[in-house]
């Protein structure tokens, strides 16, 4: 196995006022707090395998999952549904599915996507970490290690496993989950409206260094709307929203 890469990244931004900083308390729920800014403030950001960490609060709608932290072993969620829109395939099959909440949410997107036009299908929802290791494995066996932490998380380490997160494309299915997408007016839509309905989308253009993946305009994630708000604000990804303040096992 080739030696993993420890990545340090310093982000420094200009914050004149205090804003509003959400985290994850014990029973899994978020709760606000008011966090102060000097002027210039710093934060250091670790992504790596190299430093692993379990989250404490796996239920929480706003639970972090990245490289430097995975969910607990074998974890699923317990509200799983199946989101009323339409997918690229026909099967009522695991990926279908999505937490409670986030298949709500998910709905009204879809809708709000159609009024203006725009008509998409889900591709990918829930991944179990049996799955998810297949589909690592397989992408390891092809592109190499290297290539494919790219692109790919490790069991454990996928969004997909929380059932908050959603892989989205047009109502064809054209340019699902591939680079293309990005140039779609469904892509185009979906960066300007996720927020709005309590997304994000996961991994932006040009942040690869801090989230550790690819830029994906089809992976949605489902934080609820005031984080989702204050991350399209700011232009932010879920690491630098959080920083250090995440809690683990």
């Amino acid at each position: 196995m080739k030696k993993s890469i420890f990545v340090s990244i310093m982000a420094t931004s200009v914050i004149t006022c205090s804003s509003l900083a959400l985290l994850q308390n014990n029973d899994g729920q978020a709760h606000a707090a008011a966090v102060q800014h000097t002027s210039t403030a710093a934060a250091n950001f670790m992504n790596t395998y190299g430093q692993i960490q379990v989250v404490a609060n796996p239920k929480s709608q706003t639970v972090l999952v990245n490289k430097s932290y995975k969910l607990p072993a074998g974890y699923v969620p317990s509200d799983l549904v199946f989101p009323n829109v339409p997918f690229t395939f026909t099967e009522k099959i695991d990926k279908r599915k999505m937490r409670k909440e986030a298949a709500g949410a998910l709905e009204k997107l879809f809708l709000g996507a159609k009024k203006d036009g725009v008509y998409l299908a889900g591709v990918s929802g829930y991944r179990s970490e049996s799955r998810q290791k297949t589909l690592y494995n397989n992408y390891v066996k092809r592109d190499g290690i290297k290539a494919a932490d790219t692109y790919s998380a490790r069991p454990g380490h996928s969004e997909h496993q929380t059932g908050l997160t959603i892989d989205v494309a047009g109502s064809t299915g054209k340019c699902a989950a591939q680079s293309c997408f990005a140039g779609t007016k469904e892509a185009k839509w979906l960066a300007k409206n996720v927020n709005k309905y309590g997304f994000v989308i996961r991994y932006p253009e040009g942040k690869d260094s801090i989230t550790g993946y690819k830029y994906e305009p089809w992976h949605l994630r489902y934080v609820g709307t005031q984080v989702a708000s204050i991350v399209a604000k700011k232009g932010i990804t879920l690491e630098e929203y959080f920083g250090d303040k995440v809690t683990t096992k």
